[in-house]
């Protein structure tokens, strides 16, 4: 399973959207990602949309194989659901 995850610099979602991307590495052997700085990268909201389908307004956007899942919350949901994120 590989997740790709846009952000910006500053944007504590995007930090939480990592931090719980690296949870899922280390716990599971199915799981990689990759964060992509749009700002770094020069990717504008536009360019975004182009990928996403539909208007982006918030960061981070996040890509489960190549499938759009959401944003952070969307994405805590998921992993919580089918990858035991957070699991006791």
């Amino acid at each position: 399973m590989f997740t790709v995850i846009f952000g910006r610099p500053g944007c504590p979602f995007c930090v939480r959207a990592k931090d719980a991307a690296e949870q899922l590495k280390a716990d599971r052997d199915d799981f990689d990602y990759r964060y992509v700085d749009i700002h770094a990268e020069g990717i504008s909201k536009a360019d975004l949309e182009k990928t996403v389908g539909k208007p982006v307004h918030t960061v981070p956007q996040i890509f489960i194989d190549e499938t759009h899942i959401g944003g952070y919350t969307e994405f805590e949901a998921y992993a919580r659901e089918h990858l035991g994120l957070f699991a006791a």
